[in-house]
């Protein structure tokens, strides 16, 4: 982590609430740092390192005397794609690429994850070790770990791509016919299937 700082500025588009699901998966929230909005306009969490450490500061995934330099921000925004792909594959029930179960699993084993042994003032317990110098990699490891739980268990079927274009977000369907991430995207999803059947009846 000792590359020069970003100079991306954060973007001044208000993002989207978590989408349903993010409450139990750090990860679905993860892979929808980014999302692509109405009118050609999209917004990055993640475009910068003051942004992408305060999304990990939001989600107890580091600490605050972790700096995060831009070498570190490429790694999120890199495993979020791979994520973002894995999910991709699931809701079209495809083939997930090769190279993106390569990253997933290099970032899941890139660090210890069992809790170490340790001695202090309470005798001997076990602590989860999070170096400074290894945070981001703590954090990715356990976003990867997140994801991997996301797509082979119980929730797995009921993951699900935003169904309101062009949001490109996804969420767990907390409701059978749930198809959309956020109430905007609901909204602009139910004035879009009225103007169809107006244009319809109007033909």
């Amino acid at each position: 982590m000792d590359d020069t700082l970003a100079t991306a500025t954060d973007t001044a588009l208000t993002p989207l609430p978590p989408p349903p699901g993010a409450d139990r998966y750090r990860s679905l929230d993860f892979a929808d740092t980014a999302a692509t909005l109405p009118a050609g306009q999209s917004y990055d969490l993640l475009a910068a390192p003051e942004s992408a450490m305060r999304w990990l500061a939001a989600h107890d995934l580091t600490t605050p005397d972790v700096q995060l330099y831009e070498v570190c921000a490429q790694r999120m925004r890199t495993l979020r794609a791979h994520v973002r792909a894995l999910f991709a594959a699931r809701v079209d029930t495809g083939t997930p690429p090769e190279e993106s179960l390569r990253a997933v699993n290099e970032a899941l084993t890139a660090v210890p994850t069992a809790p170490v042994l340790a001695y202090g003032t309470q005798g001997l317990h076990r602590i989860q070790a999070h170096p400074t110098d290894r945070a981001v990699n703590h954090a990715l490891a356990t976003l990867a770990a997140d994801a991997a739980d996301l797509l082979t268990g119980p929730d797995a079927g009921i993951l699900a791509a935003c169904g309101s274009a062009p949001c490109d977000r996804f969420l767990v369907r907390t409701h059978g016919r749930r198809h959309w991430c956020s109430t905007r995207c609901g909204d602009r999803a139910r004035a879009a299937r009225a103007y169809a059947r107006r244009s319809g009846a109007s033909g």
